[in-house]
C-alpha cells in the first residue's frame, strides 16, 4: 500500500507544497503488533509511480517490495522542482562550483534538518515503526546520493545504513574526503554504493573518486558494498535493477528481516 499525502515544506523559497510517499507492507495491516524499519529516500516523485516520476520513469519500488513481502516501510518526499537548480542546492551538503551549475549554495543541511526533525517524528508518530538508529535507513540517487552519503556519516546518530546509487560525490568530493576522515560511525554503520559504466565518462572525474571514496569508507572500518554496473546508466530504468541488491543490503542480518 503506498499512501501519498500533500504536506507544506519550508524551502529556501517558502512554503512549498510537497508530496510525501509511504510505502506500508502489505501485512501491515493484518499484523497490528508488528513494527517495521523505516527507509527514508529522496526524490520521492520518481521512486513509486511512472505517472509522477519526473522523465516518465519510476524506480518501481513498491512493486518489488510487494512482490517479495520484504518488512519495511519507505517514506520519500517529493523534491523542489524549480527551473534554477533550487534542487540540487537542496541536495548538495556543501557549496561547490562547477562549469554546469555554477555557484551553488549547500542547503543538504536544512533538508537533513526537516528530515530529523518534522519528516522522522511525523512518521515515528504516525506508523508503527522501529524508530531508532538500527532500524532507520536513508536512500537515493544522484545528488540524492550524495545526499545519502553525507546523512549515514555526519548523522550516523541518526542512520545506521544508506544506499547511494550513482552518487555525484565529484561534485564536492574534497569536502566529503574530509568529511569521512573526520567524522566518527558506529560500528555498524553500512554503505551501499554504485556507479554505472555509461555513467563514468559522462562526469568527469566521476569514476576516479567513486573508487577513492570507497577506500576511505574501507579506511574507516564500515561494511560497504562497492558495484561497478556493467551498462548502468544514470537514469531511473537502471536504479530500478539494483533494488533487489540494496535493499538485502539495508536488511542484511536485521532482526526484523
Amino acid at each position: 500500500m503506498i499512501i501519498t499525502e500533500k504536506i507544506l515544506y519550508p524551502a529556501f523559497t517558502g512554503d512549498e507544497e510537497r508530496k510525501l510517499y509511504i510505502y506500508l507492507p502489505p501485512e501491515y495491516d493484518s499484523n497490528p503488533d508488528r513494527r517495521y524499519p523505516v527507509l527514508y529516500m529522496f526524490d520521492g516523485h520518481n521512486v513509486f509511480f511512472d505517472t509522477h516520476a519526473t522523465y516518465g520513469k519510476s524506480w518501481g519500488l513498491g512493486d518489488y517490495l510487494d512482490r517479495t513481502g520484504t518488512p519495511l516501510i519507505v517514506a520519500a518526499l517529493e523534491c523542489h522542482h524549480g527551473p534554477n537548480g533550487e534542487r540540487i542546492s537542496e541536495y548538495s551538503p556543501y557549496r561547490f562550483s562547477d562549469e554546469t551549475f555554477g555557484t551553488v549554495i549547500g542547503r543538504g543541511d536544512e533538508t537533513m534538518q526537516y528530515f530529523l526533525h518534522e519528516l522522522k517524528p511525523r512518521i515515528d508518530r504516525t506508523y508503527r515503526t522501529h524508530p531508532d538508529r538500527e532500524h532507520t535507513f536513508i536512500a537515493g540517487s544522484s545528488m540524492g546520493g550524495l545526499m545519502s552519503l553525507y546523512a549515514v556519516l555526519h548523522y550516523n546518530a541518526y542512520f545506521s545504513r544508506c544506499a547511494a546509487l550513482s552518487p555525484s560525490i565529484f561534485l564536492c568530493y574534497k569536502k566529503m574526503q574530509t568529511l569521512i576522515r573526520t567524522c566518527r560511525t558506529a560500528p555498524d554503520t553500512t554503505i551501499y554504493m554504485d556507479l554505472g559504466t555509461e555513467e563514468m565518462t559522462m562526469e568527469g572525474g566521476s569514476a576516479n573518486a567513486f573508487a577513492n571514496f570507497g577506500k576511505l569508507i574501507i579506511n574507516k572500518d564500515i561494511a560497504l558494498t562497492q558495484r561497478v554496473i556493467a551498462g548502468g546508466r544514470h537514469c531511473e530504468a537502471s536504479w530500478e535493477k539494483q533494488i533487489p541488491i540494496f535493499i538485502n543490503v539495508l536488511l542484511y542480518e536485521n532482526p526484523q528481516y
